[in-house]
Order: C-alpha cells, then structure tokens, then sequence
C-alpha cells in the first residue's frame, strides 16, 4: 500500500517549500474570518444554534488537510448542505431542539460513512449519474429556496418553517404589514455593505465587516428594544466529545436525505477542486481519495458536535485567490476558528439575525445560474428541458423530491440514448475510397444494390431491437434490389449474447432473403465474441474486412463475375 496515497499530508508535507508559508498564511486567516459569519449564518439554514457552524469548521477541517488531494480546497458548512439538513431532519423534530441537534450531528456521521464506503469501493463513478444540467437546474432552485427563506431574518417576521417558494412568498406578503422596518434597514445595509465591498476589492473581508457594522448599529443604538432579533449568547470553549447515537426508526430516517447529501456535496466539492487544480501542476485530484476524505472529515467531526460539511465554491476560490498553495492553509483557518471559541464569541452576543440572513442572501443568490439556462436553450434542448424540469420540481416539490425527480431524469435520458443509438447509412466519397454519411455529406454516392451501415454504439439488449427495426426499415427503403447489406462495425466496442443471439436471427433472415451479409472493421473483442457463437462461419470468413472499401470491391468484383458467367451461359445456349 501507498502511504502517501492514503495519506496525502505525506506527500506534500515532508518537501514543504518556506516560500509557500506567506500564501498559505494570507489564504488561511482569509479563510478563517470568512467561515466565521460563514459558518454561523449557514447553520441558521440547517435550523441549528449559530455556534454549530463553527464547531462545523474545526476538526473537518484539519481532517480533511490530512487526507484530501486538493490543496485548495476549503472545507466547512455550505449553503446547499445546511439547506438539504434542515429538510431531511425537519419532520423528525423541532429545529434548535436537543433531539433535532443530535440527529444533525448523526446525519454527518452516516453521510461520512456513506461518502467514505463509496470512495473505498472505488464507486466514485456514480455522482456521474448526477448531470451537469440536473445539478444546475437544482442548484439554482435551492439557491432561491435558501434565499428566500431568510425573509423572516432579513424582515423580521414569522413565517412557518417550509422549503416551498411559493408558500414563502404567500407568508411574506400576508405578513407585510408586521415588518420590522429597523430590522430590515439593518439587513439591506448587511447586503450592501457586501457588494460594495467586494466591488472595491475582491479580498476585502466582506461578509466580516457586514458583521462588525451590524453588531455596533445594535450595540451603540441599542436596537433591540425596536425588536432587533439578535443572535445573543453565544457558547464559548471548544466542542466537547460525544458519540453520535441513533435509533432504528431514525436509522430508516436518516438514510435517505444521508445519501443524498453525500451524493450532492461530494458533486459540489468534486467539481470545484478539479477547476481549481486545473491551475496548479503540481499534484492530481483523486476522485475516491476525496470522497474517503470528506467521509472521514464528516465521520470525525460528528464525534465534535459538527453537522454535515462540503468543499465550498466561494471559499475554495478565495483560498486559491490568496496564495494558498498546501492543505496547511486549512489548518491555519481551523485554528482561527478555535481561538475564536475560546476567546471571542463574547464579541457576537449583539450580532443581528438579519446580518447573518444578508450573508447567505449574497452568498447563494450568485449560485443561480442563469447563463447556464441560456446557453443550453441556444445549443442543446433536451439538456435545457432537463435543467427546467428539475429546476420547477425542486422549486415546487420540495429539495429532496426535486433532486430525486432530477437523478431519475438523468437516468432516463441516459436510458433513452443508449437504447436508440445513432445509425448513419453510408455513402461513398465520389474519387475516393471513404464512406461517410450521407445526411451529411450530400455528394456522396449511394448504390442502390448496397445498404452500408455504421452503428455508432455497443449492441446489447436494450439497443438491438432499435437495431433491428432500422435496420429493417433501411432495406424496405432499398427495396427488391437490395444484394447486400455491410456494417460497418469500427465504433461496435462491445456486444452481449442477447445482440449476437438477434443478429444470427437477423442474418438467417436475410440470406433467405438472398441478401449477403459484410462485416468491417470489427474490433478484437467483438470478433471474438462472433467467433464464439459460430457468427463468423455463417456470414462467411471471407466476408470481414478491414475496411468497407474493400467489402464493396469484394462483392462487386463478385457480382460481376457472376454477371460474366451468366453472360457465357446464355452465349452458350443461344449457339446451341
């Protein structure tokens, strides 16, 4: 076994270059003061006391600085996770209970240990059944979910707890009339302060100074007697250690929205690292390495009070942004969030809910991907139809029955594509030896006696009646003067029993029929596989060839030596 493999931290860590310290100083303690607002306003999503995040952003962290293979990569609380979080443990308990905090804290151990299994079985090949389209498409939605369900921050009214847009905006504007204007004017201020921030310069502690502006309105205007809701106490010290208990009941519970969460986090950790790494030459993203990391980091956490936790895209590009060039920027911010525990949560007592509610508003509402939708209508239709789908169902039906329908979607779709393969008749070149395909390519010349075939795919059960029944088509087109017919089988890389048992069916017929049979540029496997069932004896050793040039010499060069005898036949008889 390869230590440094399983262990990346030895890798990189024994040929630590000192000119690396500054960046990964600078990254680190930028990191570390964005996790803090970060993590506190990501927990309120997860329906989860504001310290949760922070404990959130401690030992996953060093655990994943341990393990991953990206150095960039900036673990902690994520929108789409804390969102995804308070949906699957909503029905089971009360946010902000005892037994709701518990089973947050269970939830990242089974996502760890999901995440972990899938990585150690080499499986990390199924988030490849999450599209691009259906993770935009869902991305997008929760990004408004999130968002607008922090109106009752950012307003300072009650509105039911509920993950459906449209019940949202309903409450909202029943309520209207009990909006908090001070609260409001505070989280409009949070959200300005942001963007202006961020405009001036890029590695401006934004989301920070948001904080600092509105915990010093509270304080210095003592606005909570207006009915500014604050955070308030604030629990100093570090996560003590427990073990993560479950029941049965909250077993079966648990397990689904588990795997959903592992699925979609890692999708999200994944996707960002490697566009990350694409910058740096120094070192490979694995797959399986980083979802048995993001395992163990939420395995471990879970053990310290920490709730489900991910690679986020705005931290992981600021991390890159200043300089950070190992995993010890990770832990630079781990311990930034630890001094933090211990010394400062005192500081946050007057921090409003409204300032944590304009953190994540600015936060996700960049996620909606509107430009996605756009190009997908211009360039591919049944990738935008996927995307909307996905998009409406998650909107209206909720996270978890949103990207269900959105998985099975892209399932369906691959279902679909692989059963209908694309089937070109060929035609040849005109002064050369090439075929190519005649939708394409209108000048090239087809011979009525010749249906050349080429099957851009494998041939197994689900495709071959698809198969058969063009195929059946094309020679009806062709008609009584039909001779032959050629696949071209180059792009064939594989074929089971049950399209092999079709296609000696299917050449049985045909013969029949009169109607020879050509094979060309079959790959090894395939050949061996028609070796096997007898296929290359019926159809004739004599009738496989390299390339389709020469099956179409072979037959014509046939026929005309047929043509040939007949012609002396007839001479022969009429002299007689």
């Amino acid at each position: 076994m390869n230590l440094k493999k399983v262990i990346p931290v030895l890798a990189w860590l024994p040929q630590y270059n000192r000119g690396h310290l500054k960046g990964d100083l600078a990254a680190g303690l930028t990191v570390g003061v964005m996790l803090i607002p970060q993590g506190m306003a990501y927990a309120m999503i997860a329906g989860l006391p504001p310290i949760y995040g922070l404990y959130a952003s401690t030992i996953p962290l060093i655990i994943y600085a341990l393990l991953g293979t990206s150095r960039q990569l900036a673990v902690g609380p994520v929108a789409m996770v804390s969102l995804l979080t308070a949906t699957g443990i909503g029905a089971l308990a009360q946010g902000g209970t005892e037994t709701y905090i518990a089973l947050a804290i269970t939830l990242a151990f089974f996502v760890g240990l999901i995440q972990f299994l899938i990585g150690a079985f080499r499986l990390g090949f199924l988030v490849n059944f999450l599209s691009h389209p259906v993770i935009s498409g869902f991305t997008s939605a929760a990004a408004l979910i999130i968002g607008l369900s922090q109106l009752k921050h950012l307003l300072g009214i009650e509105i039911g707890q509920t993950h459906h847009v449209h019940e949202i905006i309903i409450q909202a504007i029943e309520k209207f009339s009990e909006v908090n204007w001070v609260t409001m004017a505070i989280g409009l201020g949070g959200i300005a302060v942001i963007i202006l921030a961020k405009k001036i310069n890029k590695s401006i502690p934004s989301q920070l100074l948001a904080v600092v502006f509105g915990i010093l309105l509270v304080w210095l205007f003592g606005l909570t007697s207006s009915g500014v809701k604050i955070v308030g106490e604030v629990p100093s010290g570090l996560p003590s250690f427990s073990t993560p208990t479950w029941s049965g009941e909250s077993l079966k519970s648990l397990l689904p929205v588990a795997l959903a969460i592992a699925l979609v986090s890692f999708m999200e950790s994944i996707a960002v690292a490697k566009a990350i790494q694409a910058k740096h030459n120094d070192y490979q993203v694995d797959a399986n390495q980083e979802l048995m990391a993001l395992g163990l980091a939420n395995v471990g956490g879970s053990f310290l009070q920490s709730y489900p936790v991910t690679g986020g895209f705005s931290r992981t590009a600021v991390n890159d942004q200043a300089g950070a060039k190992t995993g010890l920027s990770s832990f630079i911010s781990a311990i930034l969030i630890i001094l933090t525990l211990l010394f400062l949560t005192p500081l946050f007592y007057y921090l409003p809910n409204a300032i944590l509610a304009s953190v994540i508003m600015v936060a996700v509402f960049g996620l909606i991907d509107y430009k996605e939708a756009i190009h997908l209508w211009r360039t591919d239709r049944s990738d935008f139809l996927m995307l909307t789908v996905t998009f409406m169902a998650t909107l209206t039906l909720g996270i978890e029955l949103g990207i269900g329908i959105g998985v099975l979607l892209s399932l369906a779709i691959i279902i679909f594509q692989t059963s209908r393969p694309h089937i070109a008749v060929l035609g040849n070149v005109p002064n050369s030896h090439f075929y190519r395909n005649k939708d394409r390519f209108k000048d090239v010349i087809c011979d009525n006696t010749l249906l050349i075939v080429r099957c851009d795919a494998q041939l197994f059960f689900a495709n071959m009646d698809y198969f058969k029944e063009t195929l059946k088509n094309l020679v009806a087109e062709k008609g009584n003067k039909l001779e032959a017919i050629i696949i071209n089988g180059e792009s064939i890389n594989q074929i089971d029993s049950s399209a092999l048992h079709e296609l000696d069916r299917m050449i049985t017929d045909y013969k029949s029929r009169k109607i020879t049979w050509y094979f060309t540029g079959l790959k090894g496997p395939v050949r061996d596989a028609f070796q096997k069932v007898g296929l290359i004896e019926k159809v004739g050793a004599n009738h496989f060839f390299m390339s389709v040039h020469e099956a179409v010499k072979f037959h014509t060069d046939g026929r005309e030596s047929n043509l040939n005898i007949q012609h002396q036949t007839y001479t022969l008889q009429s002299n007689e």
